[in-house]
């Protein structure tokens, strides 16, 4: 378990897409024991239909491919101060290409327009936030957002534009009172990569060029999230931090 500091959310609503596994469970956990009223968001119809307990969240179903259903999880919102931007996979992880005209729209169409319009359709309630450094969205870049990775040509699009859309939210939002700002994770233990964490062809490159020596776990991810949307980085928006182990840095 990754230590890190005791954020003290009281009070504050926090809604988590993506949020029955991974960064995502992670994230809801951290801001949960942190005193926070948290929504999660997931793929099934009830939660009652996962093995994990999610019975601390409200639980709103959401397929972040779906318009109306990425409208209907922010109609059910009566107040946001966090907006955590997490859904979507990598669609190579379910056997399909990337490289396919269709498929690389799938993919930019849930990992940037439905985040974006997830963002979009909640930024009034973020505005009313009275949280101490306002309203805050929180998106999940990657280090696809700053390399060519030959399998995820649509995911890594969509990382690489949600740099720039938050800079844009950033500054276009900014005077309403709501920062943004982004978490780009390094290679990280969740079901998407599970596969990839068991083949030292993939992991041990990673490893080599990794200064810190170890590949990334939900909570080093979910610490990042927490203290950007938390009071202490009140004067932080526009940013994409980086956890990744020091990976990008790396010569």
């Amino acid at each position: 378990m990754t230590m890190g500091p005791k954020h003290d959310f009281a009070g504050a609503h926090v809604l988590v897409t993506g949020g029955t596994s991974g960064i995502g469970a992670a994230t809801a956990a951290l801001f949960r024991d942190a005193g926070a009223e948290v929504t999660i968001t997931g793929t099934r119809g009830s939660a009652s239909e996962y093995d994990a307990d999610l019975s601390a969240y409200r639980y709103l179903p959401l397929d972040i491919e779906d318009k109306a259903q990425i409208d209907a999880v922010a109609a059910a919102l009566p107040r946001l101060d966090v907006l955590v931007n997490n859904a979507g996979i990598a669609l190579p992880s379910l056997g399909l290409d990337e490289w396919e005209p269709d498929v690389f729209d799938r993919a930019v169409a849930m990992l940037l327009n439905g985040a974006f319009r997830m963002a979009r359709r909640t930024v009034d309630l973020l505005a009313a936030s009275p949280m101490p450094g306002g309203g805050s969205v929180i998106g999940i870049a990657s280090m696809s957002s700053f390399f060519g990775i030959p399998i995820v040509p649509g995911y890594g699009a969509a990382k690489t534009g949600l740099l720039g859309l938050t800079r844009t939210m950033a500054a276009h939002w900014g005077p309403r009172g709501v920062r943004a700002n982004a978490v780009a994770a390094g290679l990280t233990r969740s079901g998407m990569t599970a596969g990839t964490f068991e083949q030292d062809a993939w992991t041990a490159p990673t490893l080599a060029r990794t200064p810190l020596g170890r590949l990334g776990e939900p909570q080093d991810i979910a610490q990042a999230i927490a203290f950007l949307a938390s009071p202490a980085a009140g004067w932080i928006t526009g940013q994409t931090l980086v956890v990744d182990g020091g990976y990008v840095i790396s010569g």
